[in-house]
């Protein structure tokens, strides 16, 4: 049997989001399910946007989340490199080949010959389709180009004929008419690949099995599979996961409250909480719980099991797992996490460390968020600030009401600790 062999491939251009997140996630849990490899590559060819920062962002959230993978750029492997910007020899060697064996070509049209051709389309009322004007240069031609410093990009050539059909284990059979397609380009005019093509061969190169990807890289897909079928190659398995959408089922953005792992970390979500939200978000393993320790995840994800409609995205379902995993987890984790901000309030200090625990045990399981915490805290560490006016008069003004205040004092000044389990 092939070995199960799949990739989280981001590009470095900015946070780890929820949706990239959950892709990571179902990679992850079909490898270790089919005792597979999970492989990190970065996407970096858009050195315009890539950043280190972005890189290092994205693997500190992965590593948060707990996800580990087998190879990876930081940890090497025996089919790296594991990023694009340093795998672009690998590049070249494919286009060469694609070149040579007429499979490809150079384009030297200039922008303004390009938008005439788009203008003629959209006079003809025709979708816009590349003319092919330099694919029947001469070799001479091309060289004369060449040796005047032009810089073209590689266009592949494209069977217009017949269909292209995405054989998808989420989605089915899609199929796609090859008359959309235009003999697309596949290198730049500075030489570095498009993600099209770099994606062909970094999957076909590192033995990709199967590509668990968003659905948004489904209309990616005919194109990708041009280019196999032009190097031989026999594709991966696809399969394209839904998208999430806000509660009101548009397009999910900040203004729905957390969008990027960075986010949910700094406003007091536990990993294994997202983790687990995420894992549900499209996946319907059946009965009643919804709670998934990993191995459990891991043990029962499969794809059939992966919905084709969109996920929605519901906080105050995480918000309630988040709370959960907050009462259960160890509590000297929970002190650990609210202890930075309690020092700088200066609740916690060196000569109470014991009380200060006892306060959080005692409210964390109200709090939806470690942030909460501290807050539903507060009057453990300070006097009351704002009294009810009203409930004073009424209550307070009796004769009585200071001796039974009194009576009060002094019983819970001799009373021992509070068990909240008894």
């Amino acid at each position: 049997m092939e070995q199960v062999r799949v990739r989280f491939a981001p590009s470095p251009t900015g946070t780890l989001h929820i949706g990239g997140a959950r892709t990571a996630l179902f990679n992850w849990l079909y490898a270790r399910n089919r005792g597979g490899r999970f492989i990190l590559r970065l996407e970096d060819t858009d050195w315009g946007r890539s950043s280190e920062d972005a890189a290092a962002g994205i693997i500190e959230g992965l590593r948060w989340l707990g996800l580990d993978w087998d190879e990876g750029p930081d940890i090497g492997g025996d089919w790296g490199p594991y990023r694009q910007s340093q795998r672009l020899d690998i590049y070249r060697q494919y286009l060469q080949q694609l070149l040579e064996e007429g499979k490809a070509y150079y384009c030297f049209c200039t922008p303004e010959e390009l938008q005439e051709q788009r203008t003629r389309a959209q006079e003809q009322k025709a979708n816009y389709r590349y003319e092919k004007t330099c694919s029947s240069l001469t070799q001479a031609q091309v060289k004369q180009f060449l040796d005047q410093g032009a810089k073209p990009v590689v266009r592949l050539k494209v069977d217009p004929a017949g269909k292209t059909v995405v054989p998808d284990l989420i989605r089915g059979h899609v199929e796609f008419d090859n008359g959309l397609l235009d003999d697309f380009i596949i290198a730049k005019s500075d030489g570095w690949p498009t993600y099209n093509f770099a994606v062909v061969v970094d999957d076909h190169t590192m033995e990709i099995s199967h590509v668990i990807r968003a659905e948004e890289h489904l209309s990616n897909t005919p194109k990708q599979l041009q280019v196999y079928a032009s190097l031989d190659w026999s594709p991966p398995q696809f399969a394209h996961v839904s998208m999430i959408l806000a509660p009101d089922r548009s397009k999910l953005s900040k203004r729905h409250g957390a969008t990027s792992v960075q986010e949910f970390r700094d406003q007091g979500y536990l990993p294994e909480a997202v983790v687990n939200y995420l894992a549900l978000l499209g996946w319907s393993p059946g009965g009643e719980s919804d709670i998934f320790p990993w191995a459990e995840m891991a043990s029962r994800f499969s794809l059939d099991q992966v919905n084709r409609a969109p996920a929605v995205y519901d906080l105050q379902k995480l918000n309630w797992m988040n709370g959960y995993y907050i009462s259960v987890a160890e509590l000297e984790r929970i002190v650990a996490l609210v202890s930075t901000e309690a020092r700088r309030r200066g609740w916690l200090r060196d000569d109470n460390p014991a009380y200060f625990a006892a306060a959080v045990d005692l409210v964390r399981s109200r709090a939806k968020t470690t942030t909460e915490i501290l807050d539903l805290a507060e009057y453990f560490f300070l006097p009351p600030q704002i009294y009810e006016e009203k409930g004073i008069h009424k209550y307070f003004s009796a004769p009585e009401a200071l001796d039974r205040l009194r009576a009060v004092d002094a019983v819970l000044e001799h009373a021992g600790s509070f068990d909240p389990a008894t």
